[in-house]
């Protein structure tokens, strides 16, 4: 039977209304301690309204002194239970389903560096952001691994869909599965099984705390294409399957590589087909080895070659940022129109002080907080 883009699905108890996410991205609104602000709720709400099936928050940082940008949501402390309910209540309202991404994230930041103590799985530089962390010893593994647990928890008492474990783009759990940042000689390094643990014993303490049936989803790398450097195609398969076997409940494949320059997650000049779906083929052939939903992310913007991808492969979901970004209600255009081509041109300026928006709104937009 052929599969649409615009039909309803489930993954568990979970019904979506159509396989279209939006994928986590920061929006640069929340207060400075994390906290919601009518410009960020409002963000969420246009999304909502905008017709996508399944919106990902940008990540929340699950300990208070921790978080690689300013903006970010917090999850850190149970006062923000009751704050969301009302706010994931909302989203409900409007017909999207919610789930939150929660992330330690590490050296790759430039956020009040010379204030806090930033951690890694060892001591090695960070080639794109000049940060060097401290390496982590088993009772730091322990607070973060608990952080996650408890921040998951919180997730499913405020009344979200389902959490999302951010391990993807060079922050703290992607450096343990990558080689050039994890350089330990102990349980946690070496190996893949060594290099893939931290990520096993965080989801088996998150499903302590959330149960067997909650969502828990992970961003994880399909490739970092980074040679010896980095997690090949082949780890990344054998890392999956061990996750699936705990009873992950979805991946969504990114990947990237943080030095050569547009390489990364995030690509520039991919109007053209063939530049598009930049994670496809190595998404591809991990999906066909797995038998949990696999989202896809990376320059999706034509939906042709997604309902193309979507019968071709083992792959469920697709998941937009900078095209929903800018333009919202993207989803609902495309089920009246198909071939309506997105307003954005990927040319990642999406970024910016008092508020992350597109740039062609950024002169008539409110975006402070």
């Amino acid at each position: 039977m052929q599969k649409k883009i615009f039909e309803a699905t489930r993954i568990g108890n979970l019904e979506l209304k159509n396989r279209l996410w939006r994928s986590a991205t920061w929006l640069n609104l929340a207060d400075e301690k994390g906290h919601l602000t009518p410009g960020l709720i409002s963000r969420y709400e246009e999304l909502a309204q905008g017709g996508v099936g399944t919106i990902i928050t940008g990540y929340a940082h699950i300990l208070k002194n921790e978080q690689p940008n300013g903006g970010m949501m917090g999850i850190y402390s149970d006062e923000f239970i009751e704050e969301y309910k009302p706010f994931v209540k909302r989203i409900h309202e409007l017909g999207a389903k919610l789930i939150m991404q929660v992330c330690y994230g590490g050296s790759s930041t430039r956020y009040q560096i010379e204030d806090r103590i930033i951690w890694g799985p060892s001591a090695v530089k960070n080639p794109a952001y000049g940060v060097t962390p401290k390496e982590m010893t088993q009772d730091d593994i322990n607070a973060v691994i608990a952080a996650y647990a408890q921040s998951a928890r919180r997730v499913k008492e405020a009344g979200f869909d389902g959490v999302q474990l951010h391990a993807a783009h060079t922050y703290l759990y992607s450096q343990f599965l990558t080689p050039y940042f994890n350089r330990r000689e102990d349980a946690y390094g070496g190996s893949i099984e060594n290099r893939a643990r931290i990520l096993f014993e965080t989801l088996d303490a998150v499903r302590r705390e959330v149960g067997p049936d909650y969502p828990v989803l992970i961003k994880m790398h399909c490739t970092d294409d980074w040679g010896v450097e980095g997690l090949t195609v082949e780890e990344s398969l054998w890392v999956a399957k061990g996750l699936e076997k705990k009873g992950i409940t979805a991946i969504e494949f990114s990947g990237g590589n943080p030095v050569v320059p547009n390489r990364g997650a995030i690509r520039t000049k991919i109007q053209k087909r063939e530049k598009q779906a930049y994670f496809y083929k190595a998404t591809k052939l991990l999906a066909a080895e797995l038998n949990l939903p696999v989202i896809s992310v990376g320059g999706h913007r034509n939906v042709e070659y997604m309902d193309q991808i979507l019968n071709d492969s083992n792959i469920s979901y697709f998941a937009l940022s900078r095209t929903i970004f800018s333009e919202p209600d993207l989803p609902n255009k495309w089920k009246q129109n198909p071939a309506h081509e997105p307003r954005c041109v990927s040319c990642a300026k999406c970024w910016a002080p008092g508020g992350n928006v597109c740039v062609l709104d950024r002169k008539n937009r409110f975006t402070h907080k």
